[in-house]
């Protein structure tokens, strides 16, 4: 049904794509609650935060950008800017709404150094892509066996506490959480179709 594993070299062969639906950023504490009423309403959503990258050995920085995101609209919350609310520590203690992402043990991890909250919901792509035989761990490389297409890692060392995000910073964050989104909505599908073909 999928391949196992992808070269780098068929991954650049591959189309690029990007988020190319509404982006929400979250930056200050009065836009904290419609966005929250607005996720409240979302059964699935992609997962993922970025980190100012640290150069210097021993040094880590504090989680800055947590993303989530519908195949249509991303929501990116400053977390340099207004920490982790409640009602979002309560998004992502709620087991009603499924959070999916890659490696997220990490990113939670990082999220309860800023707040701690109890994790529910949360499913990890690298487990699921095992029942498929996938080899590959990288959303990167996922995104290229589930979904036949190419993200870009470019601005993954820029400065997410930057003033100001760029067009292409918000829109590379959007991405990698839609991407989640949409391995998984595709990997359900495959299950499916695999459960009713086998109980034909």
């Amino acid at each position: 049904m999928f391949r196992v594993n992808i070269s780098n070299d068929e991954m650049n062969m591959l189309p690029l794509r990007t988020f190319a639906g509404e982006v929400v950023l979250v930056d200050r504490e009065e836009k904290v609650a419609g966005a929250i009423e607005e996720l409240m309403q979302e059964k699935i959503v992609g997962f993922d935060t970025e980190t100012k990258p640290a150069f210097h050995r021993g040094l880590t920085n504090t989680v800055a950008l947590l993303q989530l995101s519908t195949a249509g609209k991303a929501w990116l919350f400053r977390i340099n800017r207004i920490g982790l609310p409640l009602s979002l520590r309560k998004l992502l203690a709620s087991d009603a709404i499924s959070k999916i992402g890659v490696a997220i043990h990490d990113d939670i991890k990082a999220l309860q150094r800023v707040s701690p909250f109890p994790p529910a919901g949360f499913i990890e792509l690298q487990q699921m892509v095992r029942e498929f035989g996938i080899e590959e761990l990288s959303l990167r490389k996922l995104a290229g066996i589930v979904l036949g297409m190419r993200i870009s890692k470019a601005q993954r060392l820029t400065n997410w506490e930057a003033d100001i995000l760029t067009v292409n910073q918000q829109i590379y964050a959007a991405t990698d959480a839609w991407v989640a989104c949409l391995v998984y909505e595709t990997l359900l599908k495959a299950r499916h179709a695999t459960t009713e073909l086998n109980s034909r």
